[in-house]
């Protein structure tokens, strides 16, 4: 995906603190969680019909990508996404939901509006903007740099009417420091720090645009 804010067919539209920010903030860019790392997930039992889909790797990145059962609500749901056709995989979705991920996180520290405004819906633009808009009037800036993406994980996915909704669990390390206007830290630090987001990005299928938007966020 560009700059223009467009993933090719069926990949998410690419798309997140000053410290009287933090608390409001962690509903949208997550809650920190130290260096713990969630526990893996078990071995899917066969279930008799399509084998399971198993976790596939970013060769590149290394980054485990974890779909669900196919016999579950959620398999079940991404299964019918994906019989309408349209060159939508789960798969693949996962790897544009990475990318997106990546670009609004980068975005939102910058207060790169114009990126913002297409990678978001009208109300999360909304919520990020009077962020950035509290962070520039008092004079600070963000910095943060992610350092990898532990794990992408597809949580739960919905379908209702012609409108799909994912959700997507991500585990990144982070570095996040604010500065104040003399240029000194006011928050954060020069450390790594596991974060661990949910992030829900929303379709109409039948819609000729074959973006997905960022609709909700929040920690785990």
């Amino acid at each position: 995906m560009g700059a223009s804010g467009s993933f090719p067919i069926d990949l998410v539209l690419f798309g997140m603190i000053a410290a009287f920010l933090v608390l409001r903030l962690r509903s949208i860019l997550g809650r920190r969680q130290g260096y713990e790392r969630p526990p893996e997930a078990s071995p899917v039992q066969p279930v008799p019909g399509p084998a399971p889909m198993p976790p596939t790797i970013d060769a590149a990145a290394g980054t485990p990508r974890i779909l669900p059962d196919p016999a579950s609500p959620t398999g079940q749901a991404l299964a019918r996404m994906e019989a309408m056709g349209r060159g939508f995989t789960p798969a693949a979705f996962l790897n544009g939901a990475e990318a997106a991920f990546r670009m609004i996180v980068a975005a939102f520290a910058e207060g790169n509006r114009d990126t913002l405004k297409g990678l978001l819906s009208e109300d999360t633009f909304r919520a990020f903007q009077a962020a950035i808009a509290a962070r520039e009037a008092a004079g600070e800036q963000q910095r943060t740099e992610i350092r990898a993406v532990e794990a992408a994980t597809i949580e739960q996915a919905d379908q209702r009417g012609n409108v799909a909704s994912i959700t997507v669990r991500f585990v990144s390390d982070q570095v996040n420091i604010t500065l104040g206007r003399d240029g000194t830290p006011v928050a954060g630090a020069d450390a790594v720090t596991e974060i661990t987001d949910l992030w829900t990005f929303e379709r109409d299928l039948t819609s000729p645009d074959p973006t997905w938007r960022l609709v909700a966020a929040r920690s785990a």
